[in-house]
């Protein structure tokens, strides 16, 4: 039985490419939930489908264009015909903007190439601070509660490359000087009052050979404690040092037992947030899918529909996709070992990331919710932007044997500063992303 598993893991997603679009055709107006789900499971990742069986709701809208930010479309003019790929698949001299604006379908390279576009994807070229995060988990039977519930304070990224907007451009003297690509910061939590001050700094590098380097506030023993970045591809990594519901099988923490019932693994922020040289990729192929890329509501709209385990109703439209495997390279323990992600090709977001565990059984999906607008909120006061750009309003991630799920609101529904996004604005540096600074946070 498992060795068919096996092969059903293998072969379905070259099945769901392989599909006609005749099989499974939906139009603007339609309302899909979990009676008619069979109408879309050709346009739909599998995992998807199965959110969608328990009661996840598509209204399906038209179409529409999604467009690059104009420093973003002007750095990639001017950058872009200089990038290479290297034998091994690492990016070289790139600059700023996308690194491969044209792509080949029969190019051997165009997995990793669909990689890098994603890894420096037009969403934020500089910096980001999602404040206010909201992360609320919930179990099989949830009846509208979540079991528990997080907020954050600020959830940041700092580009010392690629950046265009904000002083110094394009690139920051900090990457000669520490070999840093981003700085990432994940804190403090503001609750449950229990973690009230724990926080999470992960910084990539430029060289492919330097691994992630990681750091945890523990706000009981009021010490930072340096961590593995190997325990980010579990649930546990979120909240590292406190357990969580991530164990493959459904168990609640790597080895059995936690009061804290996330699903969702840092590597997964933003459907995948690994590091791009630690897996080999294989491109599946390319498909008209569908994906909520024009969201009708910021904050998202806990579903009513399958007890709040999902986003719903909101806008689903069909979407050019791109299908990449992602597999952990021999020596890289991730507890995902093979991701299967499927990628907007305008706005290069990670729509929907189907997991699948050392088995090779699928085990856990991921749906992202993101709108395109010049404001993250139609109220919004300070973060207004001169275009229309990509944000990202939800995700969800339910692992698919235990049926707990996580879902984060960007903005969260009962945010104080439920503006969220503050996107190229240069409200945080370098410095923000000191250890020592996520201490001084966690301990007020």
């Amino acid at each position: 039985m498992k060795a068919i598993q096996r092969i059903i893991a293998a072969i379905l997603p070259c099945c769901l490419f392989a599909a006609s679009p005749a099989l499974a055709q939906v139009k603007p107006g339609d309302v899909i939930g979990k009676d008619n789900a069979g109408l879309v499971k050709n346009l739909l990742s599998p995992g998807n489908l199965v959110m969608v069986e328990q009661g996840m709701q598509l209204d399906i809208v038209p179409a529409a264009k999604l467009e690059w930010p104009a420093p973003y479309k002007s750095a990639t003019e001017k950058y872009s015909s200089q990038v290479k790929l290297s034998a091994d698949g690492t990016l070289e001299n790139y600059v700023a903007g996308q690194p491969f604006p044209l792509l080949d379908p029969n190019d051997p390279a165009i997995a990793a190439k669909i990689m890098w576009n994603f890894s420096f994807r037009p969403l934020y070229s500089d910096d980001a601070d999602l404040r206010d995060a909201e992360v609320a988990n919930y179990t099989r039977d949830a009846k509208g509660t979540p079991v528990d519930f997080f907020t954050v304070g600020h959830f940041a990224f700092y580009n010392n490359i690629g950046r265009i907007e904000v002083p110094p451009v394009p690139t920051d003297p900090d990457a000669a000087a520490s070999g840093i690509r981003y700085r990432f910061g994940f804190y403090p939590l503001l609750e449950p009052s229990s973690l009230r001050g724990f926080g999470l700094i992960r910084f990539r590098h430029i060289d492919p050979s330097v691994e992630d380097n990681t750091w945890i506030f523990m706000p009981g023993a009021r010490r930072i404690r340096r961590q593995s970045a190997s325990i980010l591809s579990d649930a546990i990594g979120m909240l590292a040092g406190f357990g969580s519901h991530g164990a493959a099988g459904g168990t609640y923490g790597p080895t059995g037992g936690s009061a804290y019932a996330s699903v969702i693994d840092p590597d997964s922020y933003f459907g995948f947030a690994a590091k791009v040289e630690d897996y080999n990729y294989k491109f599946l192929g390319e498909k008209d899918m569908l994906a909520c890329a024009h969201a009708k509501n910021s904050p998202a709209v806990a579903c009513p529909f399958d007890g709040g385990r999902t986003v719903c109703p909101e806008n689903w439209e069909m979407r050019h996709l791109y299908a990449v495997e992602a597999t952990a390279k021999p020596g890289n323990n991730s507890v995902i070992p093979k991701r299967i992600l499927y990628i907007d090709s305008e706005g290069w977001f990670i729509t929907a990331s189907d997991q699948y565990d050392r088995e090779g059984n699928l085990w856990k999906s991921l749906a992202t919710f993101n709108a395109y607008r010049d404001r993250p909120v139609p109220d919004a006061k300070v973060a207004i932007y001169p275009y229309k750009r990509m944000f990202q309003v939800a995700l969800v991630d339910e692992d698919l044997t235990s049926g707990g799920t996580s879902v984060v609101y960007m903005p969260g529904p009962e945010a104080t500063d439920h503006e969220c996004w503050y996107i190229d604005m240069g409200i945080v540096d370098n410095a923000f992303f000191a250890p020592e600074a996520m201490a001084r946070a966690g301990s007020l």
